[in-house]
This record gives structure tokens, sequence and C-alpha cells, in this order.
């Protein structure tokens, strides 16, 4: 390689580092400031939650379409529109003051994160076709995604303490520039003559699907479960995921081929994706939550307190990978989803300590992160390794679908777990005049974080409220991460520990 041309690719791998940075802030940085957001922008929990899942579930509707494109019309040029659009949408989440906008402005911006994402492995791969470069270049990638997942709460806590929180948004916009202009300099164009039509049908039905189920566990309450509403958004969700199911088995090229998963290293290591996302990834739209409410921090001692959850992500992958080789990924993979319950369990105790604190809290965050950091790595090169690779673009995206569906679902699920929570304790202390709609109401602004909204209530009741509440979301995340932890190690068999050999991929969230 040219001094001209190593050039150009180190230029293209500053671009697709900085991109990595701002899609792992958007993931990490935008939980720790939720609960300025609520008073900011008069946000109720179902919003915030909104303001969290539309960036996933977009990411998803985008991931297997944004393959094909790129091949299609070019990487370089579908690599800067993700750009150049991440950008845009950031400027609209910095601007508006309305919730709605936010979370419309959230979606797109996902998507053109997600464009991003697939975007940065085509172009690594593209402009590092030597083994050892290609080697060097994907592990400076997972080094500043890990940095942007890592220190993301406390960026947007420093943020929100030296300014405000739109500039956690607006940041983006410059940096986003910065990206575009070292894309057009450094990345090379590439196209596949041969790519594969897009799967249209795929796409819009599993996008459906997984938006109509997260809809319905959220808005669930206020819609009334067993109401035709209700019932209505449950079962397009599921019509959807069923005419998912048939366009995949009667497409000529569908987005997913089912028949990988009866390989059971592929299948297992999917399992451990899902497992990470009912677990660990969505608490952390709420982890800041019980921080500032339940144990009275500011913004800024949030965000270093939630250092001790992210940061193990980002340094114990090496010693996973050194695990998989000598043990497995067939055993690290379970074993690590083991470690991430027990440290939800130890999260529950420490916030039921007499005197709770970070400190009570601190044993179990820093399982629970050295579980997800032993188990990520190993999931994602097992998805890409245990199949051929010509089908190793498809397995990458079954692994980050698995991720996002997953999480979205959860971060739902979690929502709706700690209001419940929150308002069967409530329903035990107060008198039985207060109606179901007077005590959803209070519960909700409780699980926000909002306790200035709720002066008819004591400082203790609102406490140990939450502390309920949270204590429901942590035993739901360490139950089922270990109940999938099993599935996992099942799947994978006996044999399979035995023989699953590893491959050294890039790692993602």
């Amino acid at each position: 390689m040219s001094l001209t041309s190593r050039s150009q690719s180190l230029i293209a791998l500053a671009a697709v580092c900085l991109s990595s940075l701002m899609f792992g802030l958007e993931i990490s940085s935008v939980p720790a400031i939720l609960p300025t957001l609520e008073q900011a922008l008069h946000a109720n929990f179902s919003a915030l939650q909104w303001i969290m899942n539309a960036y996933t579930i977009a990411v998803t509707t985008v991931l297997f379409a944004t393959g094909t494109l790129a091949d299609r019309y070019g990487r370089r040029r579908i690599f800067l529109i993700g750009i150049i659009a991440f950008g845009a949408t950031s400027l609209i989440c910095g601007l508006t003051g309305n919730v709605a906008v936010l979370i419309a402005a959230r979606f797109l911006q996902g998507m053109s994160g997600g464009v991003m994402l697939i975007c940065q492995v085509a172009v690594l791969s593209h402009q590092f076709q030597e083994p050892r470069e290609r080697g060097m270049a994907f592990g400076w990638w997972g080094i500043i995604f890990g940095i942007g997942l890592g220190f993301g709460p406390i960026i947007g806590s420093a943020i929100v303490a030296l300014s405000n929180w739109a500039w956690v948004f607006l940041v983006h916009v410059v940096l986003a520039a910065v990206t575009a202009l070292l894309a057009m300099i450094g990345v090379r164009e590439s196209r596949d003559p041969g790519a594969e039509s897009l799967d249209i049908i795929g796409i819009v039905t599993l996008s459906l699907s997984v938006f109509c189920l997260a809809f319905y566990i959220t808005q669930g309450p206020a819609l009334g479960f067993g109401s035709p509403a209700g019932l209505g958004v449950i079962g397009l969700a599921v019509a959807s995921f069923i005419a998912f199911i048939i366009a995949e088995k009667v497409s000529a090229r569908p987005m997913i081929d089912f028949s990988v998963f009866r390989i059971r290293a592929f299948s297992g290591a999917v399992v451990g994706s899902a497992a990470m996302n009912i677990s660990f990834w969505p608490f952390m739209i709420y982890l800041p939550i019980w921080f500032h409410a339940g144990l009275g921090y500011d913004t800024v001692t949030t965000g270093t307190a939630l250092l001790a959850y992210t940061l193990p992500a980002l340094l114990v992958p090496p010693l996973a990978e050194r695990l998989a080789l000598r043990y497995r990924a067939a055993l690290v993979i379970p074993a690590g989803l083991f470690v991430i319950g027990l440290g939800f369990f130890l999260m529950k105790a420490g916030s039921a300590a007499a005197n709770a604190s970070w400190m009570t809290m601190l044993p179990g965050a820093l399982l629970a992160g050295i579980g997800i950091g032993l188990t990520n790595t190993p999931v994602t090169n097992t998805t890409t390794g245990a199949i051929s690779s010509d089908r190793a673009g498809m397995a990458s995206g079954i692994d980050m679908s698995a991720r996002m569906i997953s999480l979205a679902i959860n971060i739902a699920m979690m929502g709706f777990i700690l209001i419940s929570g929150v308002a069967t304790y409530l329903r035990s202390v107060l008198p039985s005049s207060v109606n179901d709609a007077a005590l959803r109401s209070l519960a909700e602004r409780i699980a926000a974080g909002n306790t200035a909204a709720v002066p008819e209530l004591s400082g203790a009741v609102v406490h140990d409220a939450l502390v309920h509440g949270f204590g429901w979301v942590m035993l739901y995340g360490g139950i089922g991460v270990w109940l999938l932890a099993g599935i996992s190690f099942v799947v994978f068999g006996v044999r399979e520990a035995a023989q699953t050999t590893e491959a050294t991929t890039p790692c993602t969230p």
C-alpha cells in the first residue's frame, strides 16, 4: 500500500471511528439525561420510554436494507447519506422543545444511525484488504465504539451540567460535519454488481410487528390490554410476524435464511444476543432514574455512578476472548449471562438496603458489567464464525436484529414492570378510595423520577415505592437472563461445547 493510499485509508478509519462514537454515545448518553428531559419537556413516563425506543426500533428497520442498498448504489455514498442524515436529525432533536417532535426525530436519527453502523463494517472490509491491517482497523473501531458506550453516561451528564440537554444532541451536528468531510476524503467507493433485490415485504412486516408489540406493552394500560384497541394492536403484531415468516419462506432472496438456525452454535449465540438485551442494556435506561430519584444524586453524580455499570463492558472483552479460545463460547456465553443475572440480584439487594447508596449498588453493577463484557464479544464472534463467510453479512444482521428487537421490547417491558411495582406498593399504603386511574398517574410520575410532582405523598412513601418498583425490574432482569442462559447452554449442546471454534471479528453492542 503506497503512502498516499495508506493515508487515505487512515482517514477513512477516522471517519468510521467517529461515526461509531456517535452511534455509541446516542445509545448510552441519552438515558443519563432522561430525568432532565422529563422536567424540561414535561414528558410523561411513556414519552421517556419512546425517546429511547424510537431510536432502537428505527435501527432495526434499516439493518438488512442498508447492506443491499450500499452494495447496489455504493457503500461510500450510502455511508455519507447516513452521516449527513444523522447530523440533520440530531439538529432537530437539539432544537425542538416538543416531546412528539423529539420522538419522531429520534426515530429518524435511529434510522440514519443504523445506516452508519452497517456501512462502517462494509467500508472497513473494503478499505483494509490485508488481514493484519484489517484486524488493526476493526480493533480501533471496537475500542472507539466501546468508549462511546462506556463513557456515554458521564459525557451526557457533564454536558447537561455545563450547558443544557440540547447539546447532548447538538454535539453530533459538529461531529457529523467532521465525519462527513473525512469520509469524502478517505473512503473509496465500492459496489457489488451482483447485489440482491431489497426484501421490502420482510422489512415492513418485521418492523411493524416489533413496533406494535412495543406499543402494546407501553400503551396497554392506557388503552386497556383487553380492549378492542389493545387487542387490535397485539393482533396486528402477531399477524405481521406471521406474514414476515411466510414472506421469508417463499421469497427467492429472503433477508433471513432460517436454515442457519439449525446450526447450534449460531442459535446459541443469538439466544445470548437476546439475553443481554432482556437485562443489561434496557436497564441502563432506568438505572439513571434510580440514582437520581431513588438515591437523590444530581446529574453528574448519576453519570459517574453509571460508569461502574458500563466500563467493565469496555475493559473485560480481551479476557472474554481468551476464555472463549480456551473454554469455548458454548461455555463462556452462558457463564457470562449467569454473571449478569447475579449482578442484578445483588443490585436488588443493594437497592433495598437500609442506607442504600452507590456503594450498596456497586458490587451488583460491577458484576453485571463484567458479565456483559464476558458475553458480548464471544456472541458476536460466534454468530459470524459459525456459518460460511459468504453469509457473514446476514449472520451479523440477524445478531444485530436480535439485539435491537429484544432491546426495544424490553425497554417497554421494564417500564411496564416498574410502574406496576410502584402502583402495587402505593395500593398497599393508600386509602382504598383512590381509584385505579389516579393510582396509575401517581405511579407513572414516581417511576419517571418526578418526585416533586407528587406533593400529596411523603418522601418516605415515594422512596419505598421506588424501591419496590425497581426491585421488581431487577428481579425480572435477573430471572430473565438466567432463563435465557440456560436455554443458550442447552441449544449449544455438550458436543458443541467441545467443538465450537471462534473467529476474531469486531464487537457490537
